[in-house]
């Protein structure tokens, strides 16, 4: 097979040629893959993945870091690469996707874990908190099988029956406001509000199982 035109330019150029092309797709494929799973637009169609770095050592990715388990032992924190993004006392995990704007919709699969809290946070909030905890996360928290909307550590009960296999969640932020959604009906379950000024990024914390999250979703028709 013939080699590629812009590498017969390159053995001709000489290696400094060669060396500058490689760089320079290197940098591209790196830009094409922040692009894919980042997002930093006010767009309607937020794409993500767990971000490691932000990770509990009692937490786990898989599923191309589209899932989160929890380990009852975990790793010696001692042992965990230190990263100031790191989560040092709490299991929780941050997604890479920066949110300043518009209106964004991603589900999750909640049927393997019996306590967690799913939502957003101000990606610049401490490593020291947990989420629901402080006045920049919001979220809807499972425990001892009721539902909870949670926000500076204070919790009020959301009426949603039971625990499905999967919920949503949509952020409206020029709106200021956080819904649970009730994936079959498609409904509004409940609204967090607040006056969104930072960046936010998807934000889960996980005591039990596992969470698996869908992202890059289109919101559903019906759903204000």
């Amino acid at each position: 097979m013939a080699a590629p035109w812009s590498l017969g330019l390159c053995r001709r150029a000489g290696p400094r040629a060669l060396n500058a092309l490689l760089h320079s797709q290197s940098r591209a494929l790196c830009v094409s893959s922040q692009q894919r799973y980042v997002s930093n637009t006010a767009g309607n169609c937020l794409q993500f993945k767990l971000d490691e770095r932000t990770a509990h050592s009692s937490l786990d990715l898989f599923k191309k870091d589209t899932g989160v388990i929890y380990r009852i032992l975990g790793l010696d924190p001692s042992l965990v690469l230190h990263n100031p993004e790191r989560f040092r006392d709490w299991a929780v995990v941050f997604g890479d996707g920066h949110v300043k704007g518009g209106r964004h919709y991603w589900e999750v699969t909640v049927r393997k874990s019996q306590e967690f809290r799913v939502g957003v946070a101000e990606a610049a909030m401490s490593r020291e908190d947990s989420v629901g905890t402080n006045s920049c996360s919001w979220v809807f928290a499972y425990s001892q099988r009721k539902w909870f909307a949670m926000t500076t550590n204070e919790m009020v009960p959301v009426s949603l029956a039971g625990k499905p296999d999967r919920v949503g969640l949509l952020l409206d932020y020029e709106a200021g406001w956080l819904g649970l959604v009730d994936i079959q009906k498609p409904r509004v379950i409940h609204r967090i509000r607040a006056p969104f000024r930072a960046a936010l990024c998807p934000a889960f914390a996980l005591w039990n199982g596992e969470l698996l999250t869908h992202s890059g979703l289109e919101v559903p028709q019906g759903l204000d």
